[in-house]
Parts: structure tokens; sequence; C-alpha cells
């Protein structure tokens, strides 16, 4: 039974930082690439960052600089570090396992506003 759940989403303030969690189980977690996703408002659906099984990241151009994804496969669990938020970012934040069938967690809301 494969399980993604997203936590540490919340309301911030322009220029803050959150760092978003995701814990996978049910699965051989470090041989998987791991990735973020958000949906912003009325909008689609957007890759944000994604990270191999070996540390290898790639990033949108639109967090580039502000963001880092990392990984701890001792705990099963990939991160995303936002920083210098800005009311764009604002989404609900989805992390993505890769596959047939591929397996998404719940979402976690992130709002960016003074």
């Amino acid at each position: 039974q494969v399980q993604l759940v997203e936590s540490g989403g919340g309301l911030v303030q322009p220029g803050g930082s959150l760092r978003l969690s995701c814990a996978g189980s049910g699965f051989t977690f470090n041989t998987y690439t791991m990735t973020w996703f958000r949906q912003p408002p009325g909008k689609e659906r957007e890759l944000v960052a994604s990270i191999g099984r070996f540390g290898g990241t790639n990033y949108a151009d639109s967090v580039k600089g502000r963001f880092t994804i990392s990984r701890d496969n001792a705990k099963n669990t990939v991160y995303l570090r936002m920083n210098s938020l800005k009311p764009e970012d604002t989404a609900v934040y989805y992390c993505q396992r890769p596959g047939t069938p591929e397996y998404w967690g719940q979402g976690t809301q992130v709002t960016v506003s003074s």
C-alpha cells in the first residue's frame, strides 16, 4: 500500500519561508525519483522540483535559486525548502512518485499573503 503524506504548509508573509515534507511508505523509497508539483487556485498543475535516486535535482525556472529539494532515504522523506516566498507561490503542493501507476499525496496548502 503506497502512501505519500505531505506536511508543513501554512500561511506565510511575502519574503518568508516554509519547509514542506513528504513521508513515503509501502515502496522501496531509495529506488525512485521523487517530485513536487503545485496547483495555484484556478490554474494548471505545474512541476516545481524533482530529485533522483542519486541526488540529482531539477527545478522550474520560477523557483530556481529560492527553493531546494532534498531527500533523506533513511527516513523515507523528501523535503522542499521554500525561501523568499512570493504571492504567486500560493498553491496546493503535492508530492508525487512516478511509475505505473504513479502515486500522489493528499496535498498541503501554502498561502503567501500579507
